[in-house]
């Protein structure tokens, strides 16, 4: 008979939680997963996937000034927010069916309902008022938006959770943040014919990302007709009798929309876990501290994801939750690596990122070859539009290896997943040049860069 109920008992269906669930269960262990409420977690149901449908969504506008360069005649367009709603929500329907069917299939159990730690190798199930007994527990319950409790009418605010469900498009929008989620909404909502505003409390938008991206994006977010404050918070947020909200602001002055959005950062989904009856440990903003293969201090549980506060992506999540899988049952352990990872902020224009960036080579190598390339992308010369493209590669000058890759520009994101692989592999520029240009294209920039554009020595800039 066996000891416990389960090999492995999941907390949280999202996408590390899933698939550490279906591969366990697709190699034979009992396994059950919980999630309280839909499966796919914040990635399918309310994060990555509906942000980048709307993301198509809002790009539309520009896309019908644009024809007329290439000689079509677009009639009267119109745009209906609850059709685009209904659209995204059926899909996100179908995938989250897809999430559990692939649980299912692999011979998981699948529990509807929130669970919570008992003790070390129990987990209360709450819909059934049941404990029941597992030899390893996953914990991957993610994270949520941080609501700002100590800010006067915050309650007022909509966070991006909020954002999908809007009953109606607003005309007014005032977004406080400046990470790539506030940067994202900010483009979707003046995509959409919004008048937008972005309030962030730091120099430039986008803190950590290289700051030839940084820039150019701030410049060209405002020569389309989104406002950018910086160097200020919200203080209080109240609403008037007219309905509409009234943001005061740190420095001084008020703004007033119809909707105000706070996207200023996520915690990790710890409360109510129960995770003091286990005895495992957290970090000052309630993540869940794990070793290098995702252990907790308790053994026998485990966590992956956003709830550990690591790195917070999906395929992250979904890479923690194969090593994990590697390490327990296939005799394999395996840390996950956390190194070099590509990544792409769903902007206008998009950014795709992977490696260091200017800032931070300067700080590790003694000298830095920086090759940059800023350029209007073919796709926009016949219709006029003047906005620019950049490209950029970071280079290590003693050893040659490309340690930064950097894009501003259309299809940014889909670049940065292919030169992730020069960086992870450590290739150097010479292997870079010798690859031959598929032309025309704008990727061609990378390979034709021959000659730096310019050094950083020690620290500093070298024309």
């Amino acid at each position: 008979m066996a000891k416990f109920d389960y090999d492995l008992f999941v907390i949280g269906g999202g996408s590390g939680g899933v698939r550490a669930a279906r591969a366990s269960a697709s190699l034979g262990k009992r396994v059950g997963i919980a999630e309280e409420y839909r499966f796919g977690g914040t990635c399918v149901i309310r994060g990555c996937v509906p942000k980048k449908l709307f993301v198509y969504a809002s790009q539309f506008p520009e896309h019908f000034e644009d024809a007329a360069g290439y000689g079509w005649t677009v009639g009267e367009t119109s745009f209906d927010w609850p059709t685009l709603i209904a659209n995204k929500d059926r899909e996100i329907a179908r995938l989250e069916a897809v999430y559990r069917s692939g649980v299912d299939k692999a011979g998981g159990e699948i529990f509807d309902s929130r669970a919570v730690l008992e003790g070390p190798n129990q987990v209360r199930i709450v819909s059934e008022d049941r404990v029941v007994t597992a030899e390893t527990i996953l914990i991957a319950t993610g994270g949520r938006p941080n609501p700002h409790p100590a800010m006067p009418g915050h309650e007022l605010c909509i966070v991006s959770d909020n954002a999908f469900h809007l009953t109606q498009l607003p005309k007014s929008i005032v977004i406080g943040g400046g990470g790539y989620i506030a940067v994202e909404f900010a483009n979707i909502f003046h995509g959409l014919g919004v008048e937008t505003t972005l309030v962030y409390r730091g120099r430039e938008i986008l803190g950590r990302f290289d700051g030839d991206l940084r820039r150019m994006l701030h410049e060209t977010m405002e020569a389309k007709g989104i406002r950018i404050v910086l160097e200020t918070n919200f203080g209080s947020v109240v609403r008037r009798p007219d309905g509409q909200l009234t943001a005061t602001l740190t420095s001084g002055g008020e703004l007033v929309a119809d909707q105000i959005m706070l996207a200023i950062g996520r915690l990790p989904n710890t409360e109510r876990l129960g995770l003091d009856n286990a005895g495992v440990k957290t970090g000052p903003r309630g993540d869940i501290i794990v070793d290098d293969y995702s252990r907790t201090n308790v053994p026998g549980i485990y966590a992956i994801g956003d709830v550990t506060d690591r790195v917070q992506l999906t395929p992250v999540a979904i890479h923690e939750a194969m090593c994990l899988v590697d390490t327990l049952y296939r005799g394999k352990p395996t840390k996950p690596d956390l190194d070099k990872i590509a990544t792409a902020v769903f902007s206008q224009p998009e950014i795709g990122t992977v490696g260091l960036s200017e800032e931070d080579a300067a700080k590790k190598f003694a000298e830095v070859e920086i090759y940059r390339a800023a350029f209007r992308p073919m796709r926009n010369i016949l219709p006029g539009r003047r906005e620019k493209m950049l490209t950029k590669l970071v280079v290590d000058a003693g050893s040659r290896v490309v340690v930064g890759a950097h894009i501003l520009g259309p299809d940014a994101g889909e670049m940065a997943q292919l030169l992730g692989i020069v960086i992870k592999g450590g290739l150097t520029k010479d292997v870079v040049d010798a690859t031959m240009a598929v032309h025309p294209t704008a990727a061609e920039e990378f390979v034709t860069m021959y000659q730096p554009s310019y050094r950083i020595v020690d620290g500093k800039r070298v024309d």
